[in-house]
């Protein structure tokens, strides 16, 4: 009985040869399968985090809502714009080309800052010019004041000489009420 249990079994192992080629090209292309598509498994990159997403939204304005930024907008829209914010981070867009994507989508008046291009230049340069100027007339008025009032003493000091050994009170209320002192003493 054994003997006629291994025959059965040796006949089972040699199999035709087609069949054996055929399972082995089939274990074969098996393998190869698996091991291609491991690197596309591996390939793949974490979910954006909500920092990231948000580091981006920060520096966009929604479309929709004025004076919102994209990434505190409660809206519906605004989340799906983050989700795509999100979407294109993962498919590895840079910040740049997001920003430009939603500059192309909805015009520029969805950027934080406006490019310096045109007469945008003309809000980072008036700022300070205005500031400049206004220092300067401050200084020049400051100036003109203190030498009006230097002029008027120097002229009060000329209309009423000093007597040897008396000081000039600076303020005619101030010298009224020495007289009356003086009277009264």
């Amino acid at each position: 009985m054994l003997n006629s249990l291994f025959a059965h079994i040796r006949a089972s192992i040699s199999a035709p040869p087609r069949l054996g080629r055929a399972l082995l090209i089939a274990l074969a292309m098996l393998v190869a399968a698996f091991f291609l598509a491991a690197p596309l498994v591996q390939a793949q990159e974490p979910t954006p985090t909500d920092d990231e997403v948000n580091r981006i939204a920060r520096q966009l304005y929604c479309p929709v809502c004025e004076n919102t930024p994209l990434d505190v907008c409660p809206t519906e829209a605004c989340r799906q714009w983050r989700e795509l914010i999100r979407q294109q981070l993962s498919e590895g867009w840079s910040e740049d080309r997001i920003r430009q994507y939603f500059v192309e989508q909805y015009g520029a008046r969805v950027l934080s800052e406006p490019p310096r291009t045109g007469l945008n230049w003309l809000i980072y340069i008036l700022p300070p010019l205005i500031i400049l100027a206004g220092a300067f007339i401050l200084f020049r008025s400051f100036r003109s004041w203190t030498a009006a009032e230097k002029a008027e003493a120097s002229e009060d000091t000329r209309k009423k000489p000093a007597a040897a050994g008396t000081k000039m009170p600076a303020d005619d209320y101030v010298a009224r009420l020495e007289d009356e002192l003086k009277k009264r003493s």
